[in-house]
């Protein structure tokens, strides 16, 4: 089995309002959030612009589509995430260190982590999936928020992107690595595998 995406392979597809993509074992890099690390009005009109751009691109998408989308769409969320909106509850070491067992559990059986990043309010991952990506982040987001005590606290679904080549890892690699540059040390926590190490 490829750890890329193949565009000539079957994809599982699952959810209603934006489908998110599986393709057996392929990398993913996903960003998950706290339900309030965005005020609603921009959320609303970003998922508005958003849900009429992709009306106008279905996927499967060439090269430059998805570069205009993640031009467009992805680095306005972003922009927004580390503007640090809501309670940032992960900003709390001992909150982090919740989440970073949780993700860890399961590491070699159900999940082979490559990077990721915990923000005060947000959180990216690139990792290779050997269990269904919808159960991974329910138990990681339920988990989590059970043992850091907050009931609810995440936004519901998340963002997934198929790892399409080894420059695409290579990236995500970065972006994940530059994410926390603006914060103070004690504000984030990075893990990275040996492999994204090199990179």
């Amino acid at each position: 089995m490829s750890e890329f995406f193949d565009p000539s392979k079957e994809v599982c597809k699952h959810g209603k309002r934006l489908p998110h993509w599986q393709q057996g074992e392929v990398m993913q890099f996903v960003t998950f959030r706290l339900g309030d690390s965005m005020p609603e009005a921009k959320l609303r009109k970003w998922s508005q612009e958003r849900k009429v751009w992709l009306g106008h691109h279905p996927k499967p998408w060439e090269d430059a589509t998805e570069k205009a989308y993640h031009e467009r769409f992805t680095r306005e969320m972003e922009d927004g995430l580390d503007a640090g909106y809501g309670s940032c509850l992960l900003r709390s070491k001992e909150y982090r260190k919740q989440l970073e067992a949780v993700l860890l559990y399961d590491e070699g059986v159900m999940v082979e982590h490559h990077a990721w990043v915990i923000m005060p309010n947000h959180v990216h991952l690139l990792f290779r999936p050997m269990a269904p990506i919808a159960d991974l982040l329910r138990k990681w987001k339920g988990i989590s928020a059970r043992k850091i005590g907050q009931g609810g606290i995440w936004q519901r679904g998340y963002r997934d992107t198929l790892v399409r080549d080894g420059r695409h890892f290579m990236n995500a690699v970065r972006y994940i690595r530059r994410n926390p540059l603006k914060l103070k040390a004690g504000d984030f926590t990075l893990w990275e595998s040996e492999r994204a190490k090199n990179v």
